[in-house]
């Protein structure tokens, strides 16, 4: 019987969740050494509600979670990730809070919308990725956009910092970039050491009208 009301009451929360109105989050960046800029995302609850619930839980967290985080994963014509805490002991706490996964199919993977990463069924933690082109292929494989980029992706997301590529040999690809590993245990010092060139997000607000956060 607490299994079924269990179940209840998250059908109840996720579709609460997919009723609310979509909102604007604005992201402030520097790009490089002397250079910013700035993007804007509109959330869709609808799209995804558990992704978009989780979405607002680190866009509403006290101490901020994405100041200071870096794009760690920058791939031309593919995806730019990010969402690992430069905080050791953040990263620890939210990594263990994993969601389910959403329905699939709502949206596609295409240039500008936004997706959680994905380590297999109901992993999503806070890891996510902006698609840079049609990445409809990763549709069927639990990347379901909760968000698009509505202001500053060419102006903005498209310079973001790209030339250390794929993750490196810790993380068993053959990139120059970051081993995900380390920066969960080391932080933004490994990435500051190594990888001083990375785009970073500064500061986060919400400027819609249409949702109180």
């Amino acid at each position: 019987m607490l299994a079924t009301s269990t179940v209840l009451l998250a059908s109840i929360t996720t579709a609460a969740v997919a009723a609310e109105a979509p909102y604007k989050v604005h992201f402030d960046v520097q790009i490089g050494t002397g250079t910013s800029s700035s993007f804007v995302v509109e959330v869709h609850p609808e799209w995804s509600p558990i992704g978009a619930a989780r979405f607002k839980e680190l866009v509403t967290a006290e101490p901020s979670f994405f100041t200071g985080v870096r794009f760690f994963r920058v791939i031309s014509g593919f995806m730019a990730q990010f969402g690992i805490s430069g905080s050791p002991s953040v990263a620890a706490e939210w990594r263990v809070k994993k969601i389910k996964d959403d329905p699939k199919g709502v949206k596609s993977n295409g240039r500008g919308y936004v997706s959680f990463a994905t380590s297999g069924a109901d992993s999503r933690t806070t890891q996510m990725f902006i698609n840079f082109s049609d990445n409809s292929n990763l549709d069927g494989m639990g990347f379901t956009p909760f968000a698009r980029v509505i202001e500053g992706m060419d102006s903005c997301v498209d310079k973001l910092y790209s030339g250390y590529g794929e993750g490196g040999a810790g993380d068993g690809k053959d990139g120059r970039g970051p081993s995900q590993g380390r920066l969960q245990s080391e932080g933004n010092k490994y990435l500051k050491r190594t990888f001083p060139k990375m785009s970073y997000i500064t500061s986060v607000r919400v400027v819609s009208d249409d949702a109180e956060l």
